[in-house]
């Protein structure tokens, strides 16, 4: 069964899912926050997921920032709509950083490193990793 991350933003949802032996996690894709539940209906058809981890934003303090009243909402929906998997919130500070910078790293041409919906695959990957790592120890 696979793990599904997802970077909750008001304009995008970056998404990120595990193999099935939950070794590698892969940048799966972005989607609009109206198009996110159709896109699920889609793939829990075809792919079993076990656990969605969700980036919750937090200020330096460790406080909520402003934008995680959408993320509460976001989880609440989660829950009633797929019971039976369990979330997991996974502080997401500076992924949006190592984000960019990854991909500024990773010799893709400027044109590419540019589109927004990059950054926010990409950082649904790194809150991925982030929690499988820490399940590892």
């Amino acid at each position: 069964m696979r793990i599904m991350a997802f970077d909750y933003g008001t304009k995008r949802i970056g998404i990120a899912v595990t193999d099935p032996m939950q070794l590698i996690a892969t940048s799966l894709t972005t989607v609009h926050p109206e198009e996110i539940w159709e896109f699920l209906a889609d793939y829990l058809q075809k792919e079993e997921v076990e656990t969605f981890v969700v980036g919750k934003p937090l200020q330096m303090d460790g406080t909520a920032s402003q934008s995680a009243q959408h993320i509460v909402g976001f989880i609440r929906k989660l829950r009633k709509i797929y019971p039976g998997i369990p979330i997991v919130e996974i502080d997401e500070r500076f992924t949006s950083k190592m984000a960019s910078s990854v991909i500024a790293q990773s010799g893709m041409r400027k044109h590419k490193r540019q589109e927004k919906g990059l950054v926010d695959a990409v950082s649904a990957t790194i809150i991925l990793q982030t929690y499988m790592d820490s399940k590892a120890f």
